[in-house]
Order: C-alpha cells, then structure tokens, then sequence
C-alpha cells in the first residue's frame, strides 16, 4: 500500500540542527496528511508535527518556534528542520501518513540523539 522511509537522523549536541525526510512511495491518497512523531524509551510516542495536503499545519507546543515541516508534493515527500535542539529532543522520529477515512501509515524511524 504505502511505504515510508525515514531519514536524516543523528547525533547533535544541545543547539544543533538537523533535517529529517520522510518519502512516500506506493499507492498515497491524494489527500493525505504526513507529519511527525517521536518515541523515547519508556514513554508513549508523542506528535510532534503534521502538515496535510489540504494545508493544515500544526505542531507540539515543545516544538513550535523550532520545529518546521514542509512538504514537497510532487516527491511525495514530508521534511522536518529541527533548529534549537534540545535533550528533550532524543528520540525516534517516526513518519506518519493519514488518508481520509483510511489507516495510517508508519515508517520505521529514524535516530535523533541531542547531547548536553
């Protein structure tokens, strides 16, 4: 059906930045919504950003003002510039595709590790 794959992930100290892709192959709805979001051991995986075909944006209060999604359609592709990183921060990013009355959709993550 639709397949995900994560990428960009990595190991920064407190303050860096990095860029997390998230391509899209498959059978993708034209209407969907892809975003991000993030799990770090022993505690519940958290949302983190979305942005949707239709134009919705949003994002976690943590990450607003440092966090920026866009979406690159013709790719079928979501990205998320982390700017200001923090230790909060580490966990696996998980990308996640919604479509309208349909299930979503899960990438296997990618590695963020923000060091103090």
């Amino acid at each position: 059906q639709v397949h995900l794959v994560e990428s960009g992930g990595g190991s920064v100290q407190t303050g860096g930045s990095l860029r997390l892709s998230c391509a899209a192959s498959g059978l993708v709805h034209a209407n969907n919504c892809m975003g991000w979001w993030r799990q770090a051991p022993g505690k519940e995986r958290e949302f983190v950003s979305v942005a949707c075909k239709s134009g919705i944006v949003n994002y976690a209060d943590s990450v607003k003002g440092r966090f920026t999604i866009s979406r690159d359609n013709a790719k079928n592709t979501v990205y998320l510039q982390m700017n200001s990183l923090k230790p909060e921060d580490t966990a696996t990013y998980y990308c996640k595709m919604s479509i309208p009355d349909g299930p979503n959709y899960w990438g296997q993550g990618t590695q963020v590790t923000v060091s103090s």
